[in-house]
């Protein structure tokens, strides 16, 4: 459904740092990092979409996060949630609700959010039963 997602950042190298940590601790694989144009990107191995991108906003403007609006990044497992989260928190990102069983959406809904240094609200989700 999705080719990609961007995110404005205000200082790129902080946001790869964050993004960078986060994306290990989920398993997904620096595409390209290309600072003299303002930006990077993230996929999951072998697959070439969708793409998760970070970058200078394209009007030079600064970034400002969506009223609403939110990133969901899909962990292999539960315990990639709390590492995922643990290693935002830990790379300059703050919590917005701590991992854990959400039943309200469906019953196997693991998740935890964070918003990073610029303010984006990531969300950090699994989908799957332990086990």
């Amino acid at each position: 459904m999705l080719s990609h997602t961007h995110l404005g950042v205000s200082d790129l190298s902080r946001a790869v740092t964050f993004y960078g940590a986060v994306m290990d601790a989920l398993g997904y694989a620096l595409k390209f990092h290309e600072p003299e144009a303002g930006w990077a990107g993230w996929m999951q191995p072998g697959v070439p979409r969708p793409l998760f991108l970070i970058g200078r906003p394209y009007d030079g403007g600064s970034p400002k996060p969506g009223n609403g609006t939110m990133v969901a990044l899909l962990a292999p497992n539960r315990p990639a949630v709390n590492r995922a989260y643990a290693t935002a928190l830990a790379h300059g990102g703050t919590d917005e609700g701590a991992p854990g069983l959400r039943p309200h959406y469906h019953p196997n809904y693991y998740g935890a959010y964070v918003r990073d240094p610029d303010g984006n609200k990531i969300g950090l989700c699994c989908h799957k039963p332990v086990g």
